[in-house]
This record gives structure tokens, sequence and C-alpha cells, in this order.
């Protein structure tokens, strides 16, 4: 007669106590770490570097698609985002969504900066929302660098 389940040839040992505990006990604090500084909003930020140039832009959508970049500082437009330019796109309309459900408008500029450590930040003063642009690779953040390098347009006179 055969046994349906023969125990001679189970090699398996049963987990202790001890580890179950213990295991038990690292979930728990992980869990009340992360609900911590969700709920705290306290995160370990790297304070920021020295900062190398800054500049209030205004960004605002045209009739053909493009978005004009106009100096907050002149009024001015330095340039205009055609065709898909994606990341900055993006970007822009991370901030502007935060802006609506705030329920403000474009009219405000956002501070777009360089540090001394090389990173490129976008800010919105208003919502206090951020993104470090160079956490997205060396590439994407370029159009944003280029802002910065634009020269500030000179006034056109009119006669």
């Amino acid at each position: 007669m055969s046994e349906p389940f023969n125990h001679a040839h189970s090699h398996e040992a049963p987990i202790g106590r001890a580890p179950l505990l213990a295991a038990g006990a690292l979930l728990a604090l992980t869990i009340l770490g992360a609900a911590t500084v969700r709920l705290t909003g306290s995160a370990n930020v790297m304070p920021d570097a020295e900062v190398v140039a800054s500049r209030s832009l205004r960004f605002e959508d045209r009739p053909d698609g493009s978005v004009a970049v106009i100096s907050a500082k002149s009024g001015l437009e330095l340039q205009r985002i055609e065709g898909e330019n994606g990341f900055v796109r993006g970007a822009l309309r991370g901030l502007a969504r935060e802006r609506r459900r705030a329920g403000l408008g474009s009219e405000l500029p956002f501070v777009l900066t360089a540090h001394a450590d090389g990173r490129i930040t976008l800010l919105d003063p208003v919502t206090e929302r951020r993104i470090d642009l160079a956490s997205f690779g060396a590439i994407n953040p370029q159009p944003f660098v280029a802002m910065l390098r634009q020269p500030e347009p000179a006034a056109v006179l009119t006669q």
C-alpha cells in the first residue's frame, strides 16, 4: 500500500518565528516612513547650488500651434517653439495643468534657472511646482538652455 504523501522525503524546514517577525517589522517601518514623508511633505532634497543664470518667462499658445516664449522683463518675444518639441511642451503642459487646477492663468511668469552644478530648473512661483529639467538627460533640457542664452530683444521703435 502506498502512502499519498510521504513525509520521509520532505526536506523543508519550517521558518522560525523570529525571521517572520523581523520581516514584518521591516515592512511596517517602510510603510510608516513612506507615509510620514508623503503626509508631511518633507523629503531628502539636495540644497540648490549657486544660481548662474535665471530668467522669468511667459509662454503663450499661438493660433498656428506654436508657443511664444516671452521675456517677462521686456514683454517681447524671445523665440517660438514650433513643431513637436515634446519635452518642452510636456513640461509646460504639466505646469499649466497645475495652474488651471488652482484657477490661475498664464499671465504670471515662470522662472527658468541654471545652477552651478549643471542643474536646470523651471519653477512656477505661483503653485511652487518645480521641475528639475536636467534629471531628464542631457539632451532634453537643451531648448530651455537656449532660452536662458537668448539675448534680451531690443524694443522695436515705431514711427
